[in-house]
């Protein structure tokens, strides 16, 4: 007798997922101050801080700026290192039954081989590669800007990877499509996007920036739209799977992410707002559905 399907389990890649809820790279650290309020086993999966090859403290001044249906962040990849990371954070990760995304990133290409190196001996189910970094070696400009850059980049790392690797677009990049077509003809196994918007904030008062480094990301519900719109350009011109995120804050977006052809999303700013927020969408998910009459995932999916 066949085992009926979970209507909320999705694969990816290989990898199966509970459930299509992820926590979004660096609003959910690791994962354990959330477990202090929920079992955060539940999540479908838990994309871990941002990663890089040497530990770093982050950026000076102000971190965090609260604006108009959002945040703006300037943390600048606080972490622990990759070695760091596999291990004292790995083990609980694994050990709470979801799937574990390890965010890479990265200053320069050597960046993004040696943590590939070091990832690759692990149990990390899926390496996101976050190309929103910013090259040292090319002025500064981000990985994910130039499609021509973005594929370089990731066909020398996926020919190294031996994990699954879901590359984690920029809503800055010249052009979103040309941007993913890249990244896929490139080996890319999955893709998530998008990462935060870059935007500027001003003191009045001091007549300064707000942030030090002058401009910072913004995420939150007023991304939705542009994310939402993102996303579905994507799904309509790749044959990977896509990952939805940017503004995710009720079932309801999340049926419109997967509407749009998204197989999962990631929820980040939200766990800030309420840090309940994938719990309560967790619980509500099939009940949604019930009341809508959807009997699976897969029905709604790229129906747009």
């Amino acid at each position: 007798m066949n085992k009926k399907k979970d209507p909320l389990s999705i694969t990816i890649n290989g990898v199966n997922f509970k459930n299509p809820i992820i926590a979004a790279s660096g609003t959910f650290g690791f994962g354990k101050e959330y477990n202090e309020l929920y079992d955060v086993g539940i999540l479908g999966g838990i994309s871990s801080k941002g990663l890089t090859i040497k530990p770093k403290e982050g950026n000076k001044g102000v971190r965090i700026y609260e604006t108009a249906s959002g945040i703006m962040n300037s943390v600048g990849l606080q972490n622990p290192g990759v070695v760091k990371f596999i291990e004292d954070e790995l083990p609980w990760m694994k050990a709470t039954g979801s799937v574990v995304l390890a965010n890479l990133g990265g200053g320069c290409l050597e960046d993004y081989l040696q943590g590939i190196d070091l990832l690759n001996d692990t149990d990390v189910d899926i390496v996101e590669l976050n190309i929103s970094c910013p090259n040292v070696k090319s002025g500064g400009m981000a990985f994910g800007v130039k499609a021509d850059v973005a594929y370089e980049t990731v066909s020398i790392v996926k020919e190294k990877s031996r994990k699954p690797l879901m590359v984690k677009l920029s809503p800055n990049a010249e052009n979103i499509i040309e941007m993913a077509l890249a990244c896929e003809e490139a080996g890319a196994d999955s893709l998530s996007l998008v990462n935060t918007f870059k935007g500027l904030a001003i003191d009045i008062k001091r007549r300064k920036p707000i942030f030090d480094n002058l401009y910072a990301g913004l995420s939150g519900a007023s991304i939705k739209p542009i994310a939402l719109r993102m996303v579905h350009e994507v799904c309509k011109n790749v044959k990977i799977p896509v990952v939805g995120l940017g503004g995710i804050y009720t079932v309801e977006d999340v049926i419109e992410f997967i509407m749009a052809g998204a197989t999962a999303v990631q929820i980040g700013t939200a766990n800030f707002t309420n840090p309940l927020i994938c719990k309560n969408i967790i619980d509500e998910l099939p009940k949604f559905m019930e009341r809508e009459g959807i009997k699976s995932l897969e029905e709604v999916r790229g129906i747009i």
